[in-house]
């Protein structure tokens, strides 16, 4: 059987590259990393791919704002071929850094529109923020990277800008009628709001996670490629089972290929 194949598009400033590229490698995956300028020079080459990731870090040093100069880059010159890529059905991933390029360019939350109408936005705290959260996962949701996660999961965030702000409630409104808030911070319970440090930027309605309207989409903060194996959590290891939970979220996607 053919395996599913994944590129992870980096560029200067990219940083979590090779922890996302053994992360889908433990899936089973075939993965390439590739800089935007491989890509512009055959600006078909996206489907050659499966599956496309914008993966961490601090693209083009994060200048103006983090992941604009990308977004902005990608958008121009790469447009069309993205949008395509995205509404054919395949699976994109956008972690921190790029999760704040999906939204910027406007690939989230609507490929269709491709315009920017929300923004991840300095931490409240006016700080880089690094630590482990709790996050619900909403399961309403129809993200195809979320199947069979449980109802509160951990990752580790680390950003500068991870504070999520729709452009206005109308926004706001179809992000919920639509199903598309994918992960919200939480408490260890996930019964009561989040004040900091549990909330890490004060995102509105604690947001940390969107996807578009059919759930191929998926930006989050908080860094799943750091949490493939139970022995990377810091609390209650939990021996009896190898792997961790940010394996799910791309054991998704490779199975939803396969």
């Amino acid at each position: 059987m053919t395996k599913c194949k994944v590129l992870i598009l980096r560029t200067a400033g990219t940083n979590c590259d090779y922890e996302t590229l053994f992360a889908f490698e433990v899936c089973g995956a075939k993965v390439e990393k590739l800089h935007i300028n491989n890509i512009m020079e055959n600006k078909r080459k996206f489907f050659e791919y499966d599956i496309l990731v914008f993966p961490g870090g601090f693209s083009y040093g994060d200048d103006i704002a983090s992941g604009k100069i990308l977004a902005n880059e990608i958008k121009n010159k790469l447009g069309d071929e993205l949008r395509e890529f995205s509404l054919s059905g395949r699976p994109i991933i956008g972690i921190c850094n790029g999760f704040q390029v999906l939204v910027k360019m406007g690939l989230l939350p609507d490929p269709k529109l491709f315009k920017q109408i929300t923004t991840l936005y300095y931490n409240d705290s006016g700080k880089f923020e690094c630590r482990w959260v709790y996050l619900k996962v909403l399961q309403n949701s129809n993200c195809l990277w979320t199947k069979n996660l449980p109802k509160i999961i951990s990752l580790p965030v680390a950003h500068m800008e991870g504070k999520f702000i729709p452009k206005d409630k109308i926004v706001l409104n179809t992000l919920n009628t639509n199903k598309q808030i994918v992960f919200k911070y939480t408490t260890k319970d996930g019964e009561h709001l989040p004040n900091y440090p549990l909330d890490p930027n004060g995102s509105v309605e604690q947001i940390a996670g969107i996807c578009n309207k059919d759930g191929n989409i998926l930006g989050l903060m908080p860094h799943p490629e750091r949490f493939i194996f139970n022995i990377q959590y810091p609390f209650n290891i939990n021996l009896k089972n190898k792997y961790g939970l940010g394996k799910i979220i791309f054991q998704n996607a490779v199975d939803f290929v396969r």
